[in-house]
């Protein structure tokens, strides 16, 4: 049964985002919401949907509306930047005047955050082939822009130049002690958003699931 929760994503945008807003720390850390222990991680990768890839046909970024107003003048890129920078300051436009950011996939450290991009964990592309060409507007929406789960990060504009729009198959990050949390990431949000997932890319998601502590 597809989850009800996808349906409800655009709605609960809302609140959650608000609080993250409201209530940013002043030192942050790269780390999404949601991200499953090991345990449940492996459980939630049991239950994910195993078949080969669809086709791009019909994709366009375009489809997955994104990034949207979240609140006042912030929209889900500065939210994340926020959230995930430290002693960030924003101006009235809610664009940081300064800070730092530190990319967990490769190791960058910056404080120009021009320079770094918002990831999406499953990317736009590969949620169309995996089952997103059937949604409607409104849950691509939700997807793009989901600050409830593990689903964006800010990294090095170089790393996720890098990645583009492969799976854990064929890219996984290049600073390897991230490589459990980032395959943690992955199927909580396939799990979350009953996203389908090839075979070689539920074997190397099992095999950096083995590198946990």
């Amino acid at each position: 049964m597809t989850r009800t929760r996808n349906a409800l994503g655009a709605v609960r945008v809302g609140l959650a985002t608000l609080l993250l807003v409201l209530c940013f720390p002043a030192d942050a850390d790269a780390a999404p919401p949601g991200i499953p222990d090991t345990a449940t991680a492996r459980t939630y990768l049991s239950e994910l949907t195993v078949k080969t890839e669809g086709s791009m046909t019909g994709y366009s970024r375009d489809k997955f509306p994104h990034w949207i107003t979240i609140e006042g003048t912030c929209d889900t890129r500065e939210t994340v930047l926020k959230r995930d920078g430290t002693n960030v300051s924003t101006g009235s436009d809610c664009y940081p005047t300064s800070g730092s950011w530190y990319s967990e996939y490769d190791g960058v450290t910056t404080s120009d955050p021009s320079s770094f991009d918002i990831d999406h964990i499953v990317q736009l592309a590969e949620a169309w082939r995996s089952g997103a060409s059937s949604w409607t507007t409104a849950q691509r929406q939700a997807f793009a822009n989901d600050l409830d789960h593990s689903q964006l990060i800010a990294v090095s504009a170089s790393s996720n130049r890098s990645k583009s729009d492969q799976d854990p198959s064929t890219w996984v990050p290049t600073r390897t002690a991230y490589g459990c949390t980032y395959a943690k990431m992955w199927i909580a949000s396939k799990h979350q958003w009953d996203l389908a997932a090839q075979q070689a890319e539920v074997d190397e998601l099992t095999t950096l699931l083995d590198t946990c502590a």
